[in-house]
């Protein structure tokens, strides 16, 4: 079983598609061709494929009857009736994509190529527990449903975000340091006990790497995602793939440990934590000792914004901490992209000269050779276009799409 297939519970074993299933059984590969957008004869697809022509037929028949391919115009004819083509229909399904933050939900609606329909944002503390934050999540998201036109029936499944670790294939929760009560919930039960459809649920962190580089960087296969907020982590994209660990928790930067930190107390129990130096809190903490008054990281943001010079100065060396970290992993990971995000990121070139600066003087030179360390340009996006990107990974899947035929066929 994929952790996918085990999280969405709609389908018990990947490749469940039983032999002996007939022309349909490879009907998910061929529509992977089509996932591209472009518009293909049958010949063409049977020549690509090196399958009969009748048997291609007999597919794209299938497909077309799911609703996710349909006609896209007439070829050149080169003698008698023009041939004609198809291409995959993005907006055959509805995605639900949900980021619960530290204190926000954003719910938005996306069609299959991740264009988002419509979008809410509204301010909720994950510490008010699971019940309160997921029965609002599910409230908005039948709002927002609405509000895009699209109804419960269109929905291909639901991908969540969670600031914390979370166990893929089963969707829970797993210790998580900011979020009392979560620990083990079964998010994925609640959630299709109201809409009852594949659920998929993933460290925010994670969903948003996945975001970034499918919206901004498709033909990077090792890249890293860094939030800087509240808290901070990466996501983790190695050849091709996003790495989670064994239990979910791979790139936690924010809990190892910086050299001048070694008297600063982490919300964890350690001392020296990246977290405990360079978050959003962490750095407004360091402003209002020395002056100027930050109660949190947009408190930050706005006396970068005002030309404070000791908010900028502090927030280049939160920008230093990180580099320090990330130097680590540029000689563990070798990625040839690195890219900033989260709230703090959003303070552009002060936090990113810091983090230059030493990533740059600390790391292998064989390493940062061809090494791009940049801002997110998906902005506060990211992990919609992941969670919405995470569910279209599943259910587009040859074995899914192979299971989806057979069972409506």
């Amino acid at each position: 079983m994929t952790p996918i297939a085990g999280q969405a519970r709609e389908l018990a074993k990947d490749g469940a598609v039983p032999e002996g299933a007939g022309s349909l059984s490879r009907a998910g590969d061929l529509f992977q061709l089509l996932r591209d957008g472009k518009a293909r004869t049958r010949a063409e697809l049977a020549v690509t494929t090196g399958l009969a022509r009748s048997t291609v037929a007999s597919r794209i028949d299938a497909l077309m009857s799911s609703g996710l391919v349909g006609p896209a115009g007439e070829a050149t004819s080169s003698g008698g009736r023009p041939p004609s083509r198809f291409a995959f229909k993005p907006a055959a399904r509805a995605v639900l994509a949900v980021d619960v933050g530290a204190t926000h939900v954003i719910v938005a609606v996306t069609d299959l190529g991740g264009n988002i329909l419509a979008e809410r944002r509204l301010s909720q503390d994950v510490s008010d527990g699971p019940e309160a934050v997921l029965r609002r999540v599910v409230a908005e998201c039948l709002s927002v449903l609405a509000e895009s036109g699209r109804t419960a029936a269109d929905l291909a499944g639901i991908g969540i975000g969670l600031p914390g670790p979370v166990e893929h294939s089963s969707g829970r929760p797993i210790k998580p340091p900011i979020m009392p009560g979560w620990d083990g919930f079964d998010v994925v039960r609640y959630v299709q006990q109201s809409l009852p459809v594949p659920v998929l649920v993933d460290n925010d962190v994670n969903i948003m790497a996945l975001g970034e580089r499918t919206a901004s960087w498709p033909d990077v296969d090792n890249f890293l995602f860094i939030k800087v907020a509240t808290g901070i982590g990466a996501g983790i994209i190695s050849s091709g793939e996003l790495q989670r660990g064994a239990n979910g928790t791979a790139g936690d930067l924010g809990h190892v440990r910086v050299p001048r930190g070694d008297d600063v107390l982490c919300r964890c129990g350690n001392y020296g934590c990246l977290e405990a130096l360079a978050s959003g809190p962490a750095v407004a903490r360091e402003l209002s000792a020395k002056g100027p008054k930050a109660a949190n990281g947009a408190d930050v943001l706005r006396l970068v914004a005002e030309g404070n010079l000791q908010a900028i100065q502090a927030l280049r060396q939160a920008g230093r901490d990180v580099g320090d970290v990330l130097a680590t992993a540029v000689n563990l990971l070798n990625p040839s992209v690195i890219v900033i995000g989260g709230s703090l990121g959003q303070a552009g070139e002060h936090l990113m000269a810091g983090v230059r600066e030493v990533v740059y003087r600390r790391s292998l030179p064989l390493a940062t050779t061809n090494l791009r360390i940049g801002l997110s340009m998906t902005g506060d996006q990211a992990a919609i276009l992941g969670a919405s990107q995470m569910v279209t990974q599943h259910v587009l899947s040859p074995a899914v799409i192979e299971a989806t035929l057979q069972a409506t066929g």
